[in-house]
């Protein structure tokens, strides 16, 4: 962000947020995309294998949940951004890959 501050000749002084900087220098941000872009290519490799990992990101082995307000899981994340709305459609959806890369395409292109 301080380089697009400087391009634009915003003192440091001037209260502006990174989304208004971001407006005036018509850019978006785009690491959050590349990074579910690839957990989502990576859940794909691991639900597909289906070993340790597959019962880990499923969230599907035993003990004491800990106390206070659950985490958000990467698999809530992922079912969001890649507009399947639940979590059981996009676990069905891995199973294809021509279907699951496709899914990962269109939510790329939409942005978040």
């Amino acid at each position: 962000m301080w380089f697009l501050r400087k391009m634009l000749r915003i003192p440091w002084t001037a209260k502006k947020t990174n989304e208004r900087v971001l407006n005036e220098a018509n850019k978006r941000r785009s690491l959050v995309k590349t990074i579910r872009k690839h957990q989502a290519t990576f859940l794909g490799h691991v639900m597909r294998r289906g070993k340790l990992e597959h019962l880990v990101t499923t969230g599907k082995f035993e003990g004491k949940r800990s106390r206070g307000r659950q985490r958000e899981k990467i698999m809530d994340g992922l079912a969001t951004w890649l507009g399947t709305g639940k979590v059981l459609d996009t676990l069905a959806a891995v199973k294809d890959r021509d279907l699951w890369r496709d899914m990962i395409a269109n939510a790329y292109k939409q942005g978040t």
